[in-house]
């Protein structure tokens, strides 16, 4: 036995410190990580133990005035896979899971294989613990794929956004995009209301981050969306989409509008727009097809527009319905100088009364009416009637039209623009411009929203009937209806419009697209717009299609294309809204008028 006697003192010095040394190290990091970070380290371990869920809150429903769904919010099962907790033996339960998803039994192996993922931001590679298998599960059919015994497969509750009535009113209710953004429409202006507000819970998880319901510290539930309530009928819209599909059928249009209304309160009861898209599938078509083209689109109105500088000249008692106006002269005189008079569309007319000018639609008549009012005053009544500005209904993407200020005003522009050229419109324009003659000289804003209300049904918002201006006196107005009245008659420029015992008041018109700085000879915008029944309007309807071919090779006419279009709808809301023919007036003024045609 060795003497400790032989122990070197300096190997014997040497070990002594190594170990001082090193619990010393020890020490020092003990220190550090309980007393210099002990803070930070709690609060890290702290945190990889909880876990926050959120809570989706159910998105309110769309519903037509008269509560059909438009749009819907369903609960169902995103499904996934854990391929870190697939067992050996599931392996041959996958292919029964495959079968009651309707999917590939080997795409459902290979989504189970275990894989690792890397961090773009920190390079960190990671184990895969989630990936997905199907978007929408139903309820029977997650709790066969339970019962099948694959605990590595699982799903997560969560909400999808559903159109029960697929393209109807699509421009106008807008849709949910892949990552739940509302998109135009009433998705979109309302989505404060409609999207609710997501909840929270807070709990513990343990090292197989499982979770303890034990140590659940609090619980946020989540506020379900409002409803909205819009004013479209389902029904009428049906009528509106089936017949721009006829439309377009018929005559290969670059585009049909169809808008219609309830000209005493500017409700949309529908609006059609082809080429269309159906919300549930917004991807499968052209981007164009989502443009709401009723506010997006513009055009020269052609003849629809001369009912401002009738109107105008009636509110400024320059004329009445009898005044005769010359309609052969070739030029007329304005302010001192001498200014060229448009063509006519339909022949030589020769000297007519007002009421004439109206329903033979002539181009000469109302360039002589826009000139009587004058330049400044004739803008004001344009502006009046709702051009040159948007309506503030529709939210993003409605665009003003084009009307030039008077700097911006060439010797033609007062000749030109009262017969509907040097201007263009979008069809909602038009459209409340007719309709505001139907409500006695008001323009009316356009309404596409009843109410809010709750999942009880009780209105937490309403939003009434809105006045934007009064165009023209309620006389003003009485006039021009009964003059409208000619349009859709025998002798108007619009006899296919009638409706056999209903007074029918509207406007054609037919205006030449611009093509490279001239006016084409081949494309058109036929348009008809107009209310029924003309002494008690319940009904505007505006059709617009745009470029329309006629299978012969003529001219898509408004009164000969858009007209019969307007007379087909009409008839069916007759039909439907179980409407009576009013009955005869015996106003001295409207027969006095009558006669004069």
């Amino acid at each position: 036995m060795m003497s400790p006697a032989f122990i070197s003192r300096w190997r014997f010095a040497l070990v002594f410190s190594a170990i001082t040394l090193g619990y010393c190290g020890i020490m020092a990091r003990l220190y550090l990580l309980q007393v210099v970070r002990g803070p930070e380290i709690a609060a890290m371990a702290e945190h990889s133990r909880e876990r926050i869920d959120v809570l989706r809150a159910r998105r309110g429903n769309i519903t037509d005035r008269s509560g059909n769904l438009m749009a819907a919010t369903s609960p169902v099962i995103e499904l996934g896979v854990d391929p870190e907790k697939m067992r050996p033996e599931d392996e041959a339960k996958l292919p029964a899971v495959a079968k009651i998803l309707g999917m590939d039994a080997d795409e459902l192996s290979r989504l189970c294989q275990p894989g690792t993922i890397t961090s773009k931001e920190t390079g960190e590679v990671r184990k895969i613990r989630w990936r997905k298998i199907a978007d929408a599960v139903s309820d029977s059919n997650y709790d066969k794929i339970r019962a099948a015994g694959v605990p590595a497969i699982y799903g997560n509750r969560k909400y999808v956004r559903n159109y029960p009535s697929g393209m109807a009113a699509s421009h106008l209710i807008g849709f949910m995009n892949k990552e739940e953004a509302a998109v135009m429409g009433v998705e979109g202006q309302f989505d404060y209301y409609l999207r609710g507000q997501d909840g929270w819970r807070e709990t513990e998880i343990d090292a197989r981050r499982k979770e303890m319901v034990q140590f659940e510290k609090r619980e946020i539930a989540p506020r379900d969306g409002m409803n909205v309530e819009l004013t479209i009928d389902l029904a009428i819209q049906d009528m509106a989409d089936r017949q721009a599909a006829k439309l377009a059928d018929t005559y290969h249009p670059e585009s049909v509008v169809i808008i219609v209304s309830d000209p005493k309160t500017g409700d949309i009861l529908a609006l059609s727009n082809w080429p269309s898209f159906d919300p549930n599938n917004y991807g499968s078509v052209p981007v164009e097809n989502l443009r709401n083209r009723a506010i997006t689109d513009v055009y020269e109105p052609g003849s629809t527009f001369k009912i401002v500088a009738v109107a105008g000249a009636l509110d400024e008692h320059l004329v009445t319905p009898n005044t005769l106006v010359d309609c052969s002269a070739s030029a007329a005189s304005y302010r001192g100088r001498m200014v060229n008079l448009p063509g006519e569309s339909h022949g030589p007319l020769g000297t007519i009364p007002v009421s004439s000018v109206v329903s033979l639609s002539s181009n000469k008549g109302a360039a002589q009416l826009g000139m009587k009012i004058g330049e400044e005053n004739f803008l004001d009544y344009v502006y009046k009637f709702g051009f040159g500005k948007r309506t503030d209904a529709f939210g993003p993407g409605e665009v003003l039209g084009i009307v030039h200020p008077l700097d911006k005003w060439d010797g033609l522009t007062i000749s030109r623009m009262p017969m509907g050229q040097a201007v263009c419109v979008t069809a909602v324009q038009m459209h409340y411009a007719m309709s505001t003659v139907a409500s006695g000289g008001v323009l009316l804003s356009p309404r596409i929203v009843r109410r809010v209300y709750d999942a009880a049904g009780n209105t937490v918002f309403s939003f009434p009937a809105k006045a934007r201006d009064r165009a023209v006196s309620s006389e003003a107005a009485e006039k021009l209806r009964i003059m409208l009245e000619g349009v859709a008659s025998k002798g108007g420029t619009a006899p296919k419009a009638e409706i056999p015992g209903f007074e029918v008041a509207g406007k054609t018109g037919t205006s030449q697209k611009v093509e490279n700085g001239h006016y084409s000879h081949t494309k058109h915008v036929a348009t008809f717009t107009g209310f029924f029944p003309a002494s008690d309007p319940k009904i505007a309807v505006t059709v617009v299609v745009n470029d329309g071919k006629r299978p012969d090779g003529g001219i898509c006419y408004g009164g000969t294309v858009a007209a019969p279009a307007f007379k087909e709808i009409a008839t069916q809301i007759i039909q439907y809204m179980a409407m009576e023919p009013p009955k005869p007036s015996g106003s001295g003024m409207i027969a006095e008028n009558r006669t004069s045609r």
